[in-house]
């Protein structure tokens, strides 16, 4: 048995101090049609402390579904690099995100949110590059995209609808076939089962049996209150509470095999190096009733408490996504980004649960009198039927749940799969770290070489039309 490690609770993270000007820029409510003429201002964070304004690119951020100070925060990779390649960083700011609110704080009612779309957030970071190039017809700087999840996502899309304004894109962890009949429903969470048997195979079978375990436990209403207690949660769990709680288990599951990151990280929660091998040494013994719930209030510990800064465990919250505040998300997800998801219960190490669309579609209209419209951003965007692009590097690594859903072999010799065999959610365009595994550093040199080569032929181009 291993030893449990004991950790300090106020831990250094590794944090780099990035300086950024925060500027706005002024975007349409609707790029695509003519009868609202509304506009607002989108967020953006630039640094041209190693900006070559005669011709250096500009490096730019996708900003997916959150504040953009945390993207520009934890994509270190562009701030590592800008030197070198004499790059201005820019951080653009998805609209409906952050504060990027079209209408204020009223934004997100279902009568104003209607304007919340990739589509639209693409056109807005295509006047925004333009202006950055001057409005000129024929740009003076390469223009190199990148990001990660949806964010990558958006970095691989805009090279693909606007490729004449972005030379090339990294697109880190991005689903791009997630969508529905392109993988399996139950990916992502074996990919996550995955995740835990590698640091113990027990970890697995211990999660595996607790939901039974629980369910049965909280039977009783003596439990409910030693569970209250003992799990330190904010609301005690009354029998309609019960199927929360199993939500808000799994999710810190999904959430710890996501950033199951080699250093200490607060990218959406503050958390240990290695937080599901951390996690795991509570669970690496079989065990059975009050035992295996007592553990499990372990992991829940280092989960939601890791910094010791949470009073009590809020599981009713639902997916605030930890830091981000990426409330905006879920009408996305009832929208155009649908990303079917499954579980068994064989396969994985979750309650079965089949994809049901009808349901989902009927909850998606109850929430936001939507309905989710499954095909469209396979038909928009292409899925993994990519032959007409180029430029853009899919990076994945197999330790990440969204990996089932990325692009893991190349499709042309322009549009390249990079796997990263042993790295979670888009860990290369994370800070550089001691920590860091080789294959990362492998495949961020990978990406510089692709950036050189793009920017080369990019100028060489610019240099033949000026002769």
């Amino acid at each position: 048995m291993f030893r449990v490690i004991s950790f300090v609770l106020f831990i250094n993270y590794v944090t780099c101090d990035y300086k950024f000007e925060t500027k706005w820029f002024n975007v349409p409510l609707d790029h695509f049609g003519y009868q609202r003429n509304e506009t607002f201002n989108i967020k953006y964070l630039t640094n041209d402390q190693y900006w070559d304004k005669g011709g250096g690119p500009i490096f730019f951020y996708t900003g997916n579904e959150g504040q953009i100070e945390v993207f520009a925060k934890h994509t270190g990779f562009m701030w590592d690099i800008a030197e070198e390649f004499k790059a201005r960083l820019v951080f653009a700011e998805h609209r409906y995100y952050g504060q990027s609110m079209p209408f204020g704080n009223k934004s997100l009612d279902n009568e104003h949110i209607g304007y919340l779309t990739s589509e639209q957030a693409l056109a807005d970071y295509a006047d925004l590059i333009n202006y950055l190039q001057g409005n000129k017809q024929r740009p003076t700087y390469p223009v190199i995209a990148f990001g990660g999840s949806y964010g990558g996502m958006l970095a691989a899309y805009i090279r693909m609808k606007y490729p004449h304004l972005v030379t090339g894109a990294i697109a880190a962890s991005a689903p791009i076939h997630m969508y529905p009949g392109m993988v399996p429903c139950e990916v992502f969470h074996r990919i996550v089962t995955s995740s835990f048997k590698i640091a113990d195979e027990k970890c697995v079978k211990n999660i595996r049996n607790s939901w039974t375990v629980l369910r049965k436990f909280l039977e009783s209403q003596n439990n409910t209150d030693w569970l209250h207690k003992n799990w330190n949660l904010c609301d005690p769990v009354k029998p309609s509470d019960v199927n929360t709680l199993m939500e808000f288990l799994q999710s810190m599951y999904e959430t710890l095999a996501m950033v199951n990151y080699p250093f200490p990280s607060d990218f959406l929660l503050p958390l240990p190096a290695q937080p599901v091998r951390v996690v795991c040494q509570y669970l690496n013994e079989t065990l059975s009733g009050q035992k295996l719930i007592e553990a499990i209030g372990k992991v829940i510990k280092v989960y939601s408490n890791y910094d010791g800064k949470t009073p009590c465990v809020d599981y009713k919250k639902g997916d605030d996504f930890g830091n981000l505040d990426a409330t905006g998300w879920d009408y996305q997800a009832c929208t155009e980004m649908v990303m079917p998801m499954c579980t068994t219960g064989n396969q994985d190490m979750f309650e079965p649960s089949p994809w049901n669309f009808t349901k989902y579609s009927e909850d998606c209209h109850r929430k936001y009198n939507v309905y989710p419209r499954a095909d469209s951003a396979r038909v928009q965007y292409g899925g993994d039927r990519l032959r007409a692009a180029t430029n853009i590097v899919f990076s994945n690594g197999l330790l990440d749940p969204w990996a089932g859903g990325g692009i893991l072999n190349s499709i042309s010799s322009s549009v390249k799969a990079v796997v990263i065999i042993d790295a979670a959610h888009h860990l290369d365009l994370m800070p550089a770290n001691p920590a860091d595994p080789n294959s990362v550093k492998l495949a961020r040199n990978i990406h510089k070489q692709n950036i050189e080569k793009w920017i080369r032929e990019f100028r060489t181009e610019r240099d033949d039309r000026h002769h």
